[in-house]
């Protein structure tokens, strides 16, 4: 690198920390111009990002004292009229006024007592002419309820606007002053009964629970609604609309108040990427053309989603979505936002070809409109909200995703560690004195620097039916008649129990900035994710959380639940999730064992199947007496308590690049930490 780019300006910023974007700084510099363009274009023509994504009080339906206002953007309709139960569904009675932007517009002045000229929770649709002069009934885009029966699966709009507006009561948290741990969760199936659970139930059952277990986020899925239960929200129809089948838009205000009440963030998992085909409840062919909000022809189309893709260079999607974002801060008070499929947004093959070097993180697979969008909403939040998180879901490690826009990146805090959860899938497939040391290091290491890192060991993707939880892949041959405490632990249990245990706190200690688990699989939650749907005759009987597991002290569930909480115990304590990367000082192939340095801690992990070692000397960066602060092998979390509590003393012995050493006893497919104390 010859020329200084520490104070640059032009989005090549970046490149002082990593040299090898050099060659790139013509592309950084263009896309950091053209966002910049952007921002001014809004600024010029619309008062700004943040007036701008204020659509949802323009469109949709908004309620003034003097009655109704309704308006749709739908340039290629040649007629529109607003039925539903409030007119008898007569389709000539309330037709719309279309301006020379393709929005078209309709008032409904409150009835001669004063009230809604729309009763609250009426069925309401909008009736379209389409460009072959055929009529059809559409949901309207801006919608906030849609409901479906049991009699019709297709939905319904419903206008909603009830008498007692919910007021929230309590503030959003401060970001968490240690790392991020971030509990993934799914409303409708957070139940142990084969049910669709509730916002009301998750609030008083599952919360409570989360603070419990000693995480700071709750991350929703499946929160905007979608039409088929067994997408697993990611076939959205109706994006300003919250899932019905969980509650009423005031208890999911009233569920979000109360983690804010037990200091908890929450995050929205928002789903921008794609957006269901369904024509007659969704976004599709709204206006009759198949490029209203979408790509036209095959650009259009996700083949292997089954679903339509956005076109982000409109200025009427960009309004919608970044609109979208801004609806969810303002109604629901949403502390973040975890981008799903931003893969799939920013190349053109979608992630379904390689790309994993720079020449195709700035090359011509980029779908740079897509990119804008991406930069444009973490622009939007942070005007909104500086504490406001986002978190990209992307797998190739496109290069200063999570990077200031303003030094050439495009604004994210966090990227997940997709390839960690694969990898640890990979290895438990295999013997175990297979695994590389070498190797787990890396791909838990393995992060651009500067770019924060959501590390897991399972997330809802592992869960689902074709895949298993880690516990299962582990244990699946004896978890149902072999997890009783009241009988001896046999060989299967106990390597499935410790690995659990030791993958989770090495994942959370070397793999990241911030930590996720999906519900449940804290303590080893047996089975697969199964939503009801045709193939298993409709059951609920997968689609649930079975609590009930870990509260049966005769079973060993609880044993990982503690260990778990003492973990997220220790990092609230010690914040290694916001320390600098780890040291790692060992990393031994024949023994089994890896042993790193991070915020003051010294963890050791001893992955050998069957060889413990007594005296095993590991390396420390400073001098001074270490005690055990926490080990795998302890009784409460299913352990056999050869450890001990004796603590240990450096002694002035160079060993693995550090200073001083000291000698540990380190059972085979044990973890332990130590930390320095007076």
């Amino acid at each position: 690198m010859t020329k200084d780019f520490s104070k640059a300006t032009d989005g090549t910023k970046v490149i002082s920390d990593d040299p090898w974007l050099e060659p790139y700084a013509q592309t950084l510099q263009r896309r950091h111009s053209h966002i910049d363009y952007m921002v001014n274009q809004f600024k010029e023509k619309e008062g700004g990002l943040k007036a701008f994504a204020e659509g949802y009080k323009f469109f949709g339906f908004n309620i003034t004292n003097e009655g109704v206002h309704y308006r749709e953007w739908l340039p290629s309709a040649h007629g529109v009229t607003l039925v539903g139960d409030f007119n008898g569904w007569n389709k000539e009675s309330h037709p719309l006024e279309r301006d020379e932007y393709g929005r078209w517009y309709i008032f409904l002045k409150n009835t001669e007592d004063g009230k809604c000229a729309i009763p609250h929770g009426s069925k309401i649709k909008i009736y379209v002419k389409l460009q072959n002069g055929n009529w059809d009934y559409r949901i309207p885009a801006w919608i906030h309820r849609v409901e479906q029966t049991k009699d019709n699966p297709v939905f319904d709009g419903v206008f909603w606007n009830p008498a007692q507006k919910y007021t929230f009561k309590h503030k959003s948290p401060a970001p968490p002053a240690a790392g991020l741990r971030i509990y993934e969760a799914h409303v409708g199936m957070s139940s142990e009964n084969p049910e669709i659970s509730s916002y009301k139930k998750f609030r008083e059952t599952v919360l409570p629970q989360i603070k419990e277990l000693g995480y700071n986020c709750v991350q929703l899925m499946a929160i905007m609604e979608h039409a088929y239960y067994a997408s697993f929200g990611y076939q959205v129809t109706n994006f300003f609309a919250i899932s019905s089948r969980f509650g009423t838009p005031e208890e999911l205000m009233e569920m979000i108040d109360a983690a804010h009440e037990m200091g908890l963030l929450v995050f929205l998992d928002v789903v921008h990427s794609h957006a269901s085909k369904n024509v007659l409840d969704g976004l599709n062919q709204l206006d009759g053309s198949d490029h209203h909000y979408f790509h036209s022809g095959g650009r259009g189309n996700h083949d292997v989603w089954d679903s339509r893709l956005f076109n982000y260079s409109n200025w009427e999607v960009l309004r919608f979505l970044l609109s979208n974002l801004r609806f969810f801060v303002d109604k629901y008070h949403f502390d973040g936002f975890r981008f799903d499929g931003v893969t799939s947004m920013i190349y053109y093959h979608h992630g379904l070809a390689p790309a994993c070097s720079y020449d195709d993180y700035f090359g011509p697979a980029v779908d740079e409109d897509g990119l804008y969008y991406l930069s444009l909403a973490n622009t939007l939040l942070k005007e909104l909200n500086p504490n406001i998180i986002t978190i990209a879901e992307e797998v190739t490690g496109m290069a200063c995703l999570c990077r200031p826009i303003a030094e050439g990146g495009y604004g994210f805090d966090y990227r997940l560690g997709m390839g960690i959860p694969d990898k640890w899938i990979e290895l438990v497939k295999t013997k175990d004195e297979e695994w590389s040391m070498a190797t787990i290091s890396h791909m838990l290491s393995n992060r651009r620097y500067k770019e924060r890192n959501i590390s897991y060991a399972e997330s809802h993707d592992q869960s689902l039916v074709g895949d298993k939880t880690l516990a299962f892949w582990l244990m699946d041959k004896e978890m149902y008649d072999q997890m009783s405490t009241t009988s001896p632990i046999t060989p299967i249990i106990s390597r499935g129990m410790s690995l659990h245990k030791m993958i989770r706190l090495i994942t959370s200690a070397l793999g990241g900035d911030g930590y996720l688990n999906f519900m449940g699989n804290e303590f080893g939650h047996p089975e697969w994710v199964d939503f009801p749907r045709a193939g298993n005759n409709e059951s609920y009987h997968h689609a649930r959380r079975r609590w009930d597991l870990h509260r049966d002290k005769l079973l060993r569930y609880h044993q990982l639940r503690n260990f778990d909480i003492a973990m997220n115990q220790l990092e609230d304590k010690t914040k290694w999730l916001i320390d600098s990367q780890a040291f790692i000082s060992c990393k031994h192939e024949d023994d089994k064992v890896i042993v790193f340095e991070r915020a003051g801690l010294i963890f050791v992990f001893n992955f050998h199947p069957f060889k413990s070692f007594s005296d095993y000397r590991v390396g420390s960066g400073s001098s001074g007496k270490y005690a055990n602060v926490l080990d795998s092998d302890r009784e409460e979390f299913g352990g056999f308590c050869r450890i001990g509590t004796t603590p240990h003393f450096t002694e002035a012995v160079p060993w693995h690049d550090r200073t001083h050493s000291l000698k540990v006893y380190i059972p085979s497919r044990t973890c332990l930490v130590l930390q320095k104390v007076d």
